[in-house]
């Protein structure tokens, strides 16, 4: 998630306000990233990078792959958190003498970031659950932990529960936290409303 978060903000400010080939350039990359699987972009990044000469841990390949699927998505969240802060924003900016980049760091993305956590806050809950699939390129996490467990306890029903109900309280945890979060920096006017009953 951090590393998506770091690629997700430039991303962002690209496709809101960069120059016609660079937002091409951003889409394309965001396209890519959101129609392949994650299991495929693991599988691409730690057996297809050793064959360009760049041999990396399975750990490293996981936060690699992951990192840039994330980033994927959580431009897009940003973008249009970005999108849905007034466009005077940035002009009363530009009024005060900031380029667009001052702009967009000190004005426009405190706003779009609380605007943006909803979503963000789902994204980090999908990866958390996905993270599972580091099983596939060798990585140790918690369901290869579980098999090892299951190879001489020979008790499979009982550990994958335990594995589930591990996953279950973290991201309940997560998304309870996030959400109080969310209230605590919710701007007026862009509140979560309780569905109408």
């Amino acid at each position: 998630m951090g590393l998506g978060l770091i690629l997700a903000l430039p991303l962002s400010f690209a496709q809101n306000y960069g120059p016609k080939p660079v937002k091409i350039i951003v889409s394309a990359y965001e396209k890519i990233f959101r129609s392949i699987p994650e299991l495929v972009i693991l599988f691409l990044v730690f057996y297809g990078l050793p064959r360009i000469g760049f041999r990396i841990p399975a750990f490293t390949a996981f936060v690699l792959g992951f990192g840039l699927r994330s980033a994927a998505y959580q431009s897009q969240i940003f973008r249009g958190a970005i999108q849905s802060v007034s466009s005077s924003q940035m002009r009363a900016a530009r009024s005060m003498g900031m380029s667009n980049l001052q702009g967009f760091v000190h004005v426009i993305l405190p706003q779009a970031s609380r605007i943006a956590l909803p979503p963000w806050t789902n994204e980090f809950t999908i990866v958390l659950k996905d993270s599972s699939l580091a099983y596939a390129i060798g990585v140790t996490e918690m369901l290869r932990q579980g098999s090892y467990i299951i190879a001489t306890h020979y008790e499979p029903m009982l550990i994958y529960l335990t594995v589930a109900g591990i996953y279950l309280g973290v991201t309940l945890t997560a998304n309870k936290t996030l959400g109080y979060l969310e209230k605590k920096l919710a701007l007026p006017g862009f509140e979560m409303r309780e569905p109408i009953r």
